[in-house]
């Protein structure tokens, strides 16, 4: 069974920095591109990033340019989102997801991680 398992969440305070990460584990599978999302208890999931395995390009929610980088290392299957000068704003439960080469969206996701930032 394939599953995507995050981890680094936690308690931080503002201006801080965390490191999360999200490896890929069960059946290989070919990745088309791997994200990062997050959301609040009673609001809509928000895209925070994402890396396309091939090429490694990079793209980034406008609420989070500048701050938080998404990386990978191919090899483990394993996707990175380190988060800078973080703001309370930023709370939330964060769930990394997979874009399976052939699907058409993000098909597998974990199972989140809470991120709580205090001012």
């Amino acid at each position: 069974q394939v599953q995507l398992v995050e981890s680094g969440g936690g308690f931080v305070q503002a201006g801080g920095s965390m490191r999360l990460s999200c490896a890929a584990s069960g059946r290989p599978f070919s990745t088309y591109a791997m994200g990062w999302f997050r959301q609040v208890p009673g609001k809509e999931r928000e895209f925070v990033a994402s890396i396309r395995w091939s090429g490694g390009n990079t793209y980034y929610g406008d609420s989070v340019k500048d701050r938080f980088t998404v990386s990978r290392h191919s090899r483990q299957n394993t996707v990175y989102l380190q988060m800078n000068n973080l703001k309370p704003d930023d709370t939330a439960i964060y769930y990394c997801a997979a874009h399976r080469v052939g699907a058409s969206n993000y098909d597998l996701w974990g199972q989140g991680t809470r991120v709580t930032v205090s001012s």
